[in-house]
């Protein structure tokens, strides 16, 4: 398939919405960080648009057929998180990423890639026998073995990610019931156990203080107060350019990553905010559209288990900005700073945007 082939048979929408959202998060990083962060940011986008372009021109679907390859894929991302936990260094008490020099890759994400294929694979074979607990419990495998790893770094933010991406795609299995309420109850032993055993105490502190925000304004809510002053005091154009206060003046923290989505409103006001999730839900409007006119199950439930990716950061990031959730370390897709992060969800829109161009809608 020709260059331009490519370039006019992709789906222009999607780009649309991401090409908002990284100019968002470019201004915001060019406002509230250094100037390298920036530019390092722009690089990013520039390695990932160019590799999504590469990737839409792969064939896709013989992967179909060959589902060793994929759980090759799988058990590839699962040693990488164990070598992460054994070998990386702590950054910020986190055991997330792999060092080369000037070179960090945060395992976790690679890994999100490769539960999205595994389960793809395994949902487009056995979606019609979703009633038999041997499915409901091999899927839970494939979640729990790196979700466990995850959250052992400790990465509970991730760890949360990967439960969204098991639980959506049961739903868009078409799960029974009483079949759903078994893995809820599953979840809520595996959360029991996960509090009484593996959660450190500041993670604890960030679950229990939002049922008491006013508490502990210094420390354990002290993030979260700070975000929502920085919205709050927005107003509906934003304080403008490089004067939001709480980004400026540096009580808001983390406004590269976790808190960019309150740096960016702050500054641009609940009109930037409100343009800002309206991309991000075109984004995963258009990619359930094009999963539910896919040929075939794999590129279906590929695209949907993409769009539940997108949805579960959508949530958690957004909820702790607001206050509504604990603050659990997720970035905001395509807005928030990282390469690792960017580099997978480009890689995830070039495999969708290769099933657009051999699609026949």
């Amino acid at each position: 398939m020709d260059f331009s082939t490519i370039i006019r048979k992709q789906d222009w929408i999607l780009n649309a919405a991401i090409g908002f959202l990284a100019a968002a998060g470019l201004v915001s990083l060019l406002s509230s960080s250094p100037k390298q962060f920036f530019y390092q940011q722009l690089v990013w986008y520039l390695l990932g648009g160019a590799m999504a372009l590469a990737l839409a021109r792969i064939d896709w679907r013989p992967l179909i057929s060959r589902p060793k390859f994929i759980h090759g894929i799988y058990l590839f991302s699962i040693l990488l998180l164990a070598a992460t936990y054994f070998l990386a260094p702590p950054i910020r008490g986190i055991r997330s990423w792999l060092v080369a020099g000037q070179f960090q890759f945060q395992t976790s994400e690679f890994a999100k890639l490769a539960l999205i294929l595994v389960l793809s694979i395994f949902w487009s074979k056995a979606h019609v026998g979703i009633a038999r607990f041997r499915n409901l419990a091999v899927s839970f495998g494939y979640f729990l073995l790196p979700a466990v790893l995850i959250a052992i770094q400790p990465d509970l933010g991730t760890a949360l990610i990967f439960f969204g991406i098991w639980f959506g795609y049961l739903l868009i299995s078409g799960i029974r019931w009483k079949h759903l309420l078994a893995a809820l109850v599953i979840f809520a032993i595996a959360g029991f156990f996960f509090w009484t055993t593996i959660l450190q105490d500041y993670q604890k502190d960030r679950i229990s203080g939002i049922f008491n925000p006013e508490s502990d304004p210094l420390y354990r809510n002290y993030n979260v107060i700070q975000s929502k002053i920085a919205i709050g005091s927005a107003g509906f154009w934003g304080k403008g350019f490089g004067q939001g206060t709480q980004t400026q003046l540096g009580f808001l923290p983390e406004t590269r990553s976790d808190f960019i989505f309150a740096a960016f409103t702050e500054e641009w006001g609940f009109l930037g905010g409100f343009l800002v999730l309206f991309a991000f839900l075109t984004l995963i409007i258009r990619i359930i559209l094009i999963g539910l006119k896919s040929e075939n199950n794999f590129s279906r439930l590929f695209c949907l288990g993409t769009a539940i990716l997108f949805l579960s950061h959508l949530v958690l990031n957004v909820g702790f900005n607001l206050g509504i959730l604990p603050v659990v370390g997720v970035p905001f897709p395509f807005l928030s700073y990282g390469g690792s992060n960017l580099l997978t969800n480009l890689f995830l829109i070039g495999i969708i945007q290769g099933i657009v161009l051999r699609s026949k809608f």
